[in-house]
């Protein structure tokens, strides 16, 4: 049991000795280790969050919006403009996050006796999500350039009959996409499979994490793209990255009317705020301020990846996984702590995730990328020059 749980607490056994997830919040010049949009919010937009946020004060000894209906119609506008697609307000659901849309769907779909199936290495999350909701998570190993590995994945499906299928695209933390036509087959397959533990004809439902969507190459389709064709398949999104709006906390999911209604069962009262939902209407006001910096940042990402594989560890380059996010994962270290620790103090936090060897960096401003290549240089000639 975590030291600091008396054992008069009567915390569940299966919770025994188990940590709280997070990534370190530390108190450094440059943060890089959380995904984040490091460009703030335009006067404009904050603005409009003070404007819309006035407007509701008034009615805060009221309870908010339980279906949160402006909400839901101003993302089918957001969604039609960024993929083309067009959804009906019952095919939308915002919570708290993803994270909180995330535990939604393990609550909805899995369970005990229930199983849930990713791509290894993906989320670190989702394995708590199972183990929260008492959902048996298993896993496929991906392809070692980290593309998903399809017909294992089916394979699979076939074998386990999951409740929940989870494909990450950009997965995290490497950055890789997955076509959307491999998504399709792992859906078709899926629907010729019913789910052990639920009523009979359930087959898999496919959720498609695109928290970091926005930040795919361009030409690239999402997944919404197949909610029509397959009523298995929902893709949630999150304003944290893209939208600059991590402090929010607001995330959705967009799938079937079926798919969204499961959700509603197992939400909480009145689970977005009044606030929450103003803020978000707020920066859906602003769409094109909100994502004015993506461009960049794609750019910034593909420059860096570049730089990062021209970098030499122990006589070869330095392994960099593909991305389609805002952030890229390189490696392999012999001991990526002491990378971490040396660039800490530097004052530079980066993230140690994903499988032995590799680190995570995503994307600051230009002067925070600059500080990073300064800091990691020196740091990298030390480790050749030790053979650490």
């Amino acid at each position: 049991m975590s030291s600091s749980i008396p054992r008069t607490i009567p915390l569940r056994n299966d919770l025994a000795g188990e940590e709280p997830y997070g990534a370190p919040q530390l108190d450094v010049p440059v943060c890089l280790n959380v995904n984040e949009n490091p460009y703030e919010p335009s006067p404009q937009v904050i603005e409009s969050i003070v404007e819309r946020i006035r407007q509701i004060a008034p009615t805060l000894n009221r309870y908010p919006d339980r279906e949160h209906i402006a909400l839901r119609e101003a993302l089918c506008t957001y969604l039609k403009r960024e993929t083309g697609v067009s959804l009906e307000t019952e095919q939308l659901w915002a919570a708290n996050g993803s994270n909180e849309i995330m535990l939604q769907i393990f609550q909805a779909f899995g369970g005990p006796g229930r199983t849930a199936l990713g791509f290894a290495p993906t989320y670190s999350m989702y394995p708590e999500y199972a183990r929260d909701t008492f959902t048996t998570w298993t896993t496929v190993n991906r392809a070692d350039d980290f593309t998903v590995d399809v017909e294992a994945g089916i394979a699979a499906i076939k074998d386990i009959h999951p409740a929940i299928v989870l494909i990450t695209s950009p997965n995290n933390p490497t950055g890789t996409p997955i076509d959307v036509d491999d998504i399709a087959r792992i859906a078709e397959a899926c629907q010729n499979v019913e789910v052990v533990g639920a009523a009979e004809g359930a087959h898999p439902i496919v959720i498609v994490d695109e928290a970091y969507a926005e930040f795919r190459r361009e030409g690239v389709p999402s997944a919404h793209t197949l909610i029509e064709r397959y009523d298995n398949i929902a893709v949630s999104r999150t304003l944290s990255k893209a939208f600059a709006y991590a402090g929010a906390r607001v995330g959705y999911i967009a799938g079937s009317q079926g798919a969204i209604d499961a959700l509603r069962i197992v939400r909480m009262p009145y689970h977005l705020s009044a606030l929450t939902q103003a803020a978000a209407l707020a920066a859906l006001d602003h769409t094109d301020e909100q994502l004015s910096q993506v461009q960049h940042l794609r750019q910034t990402r593909d420059e860096t990846a570049q730089w990062l594989s021209e970098q030499v560890y122990h006589g070869k380059k330095l392994q960099v996984a593909a991305s389609d996010s805002n952030f890229i994962m390189f490696g392999r270290f012999n001991n990526r702590h002491l990378v971490f620790e040396k660039l800490l103090e530097r004052g530079v936090l980066i993230r140690e995730v994903g499988p032995d060897g590799f680190m995570r960096v995503c994307m600051g401003t230009d002067e925070e990328m600059e500080t990073f290549r300064t800091a990691f240089l020196p740091v990298l000639d030390e480790l050749n020059a030790s053979g650490l």
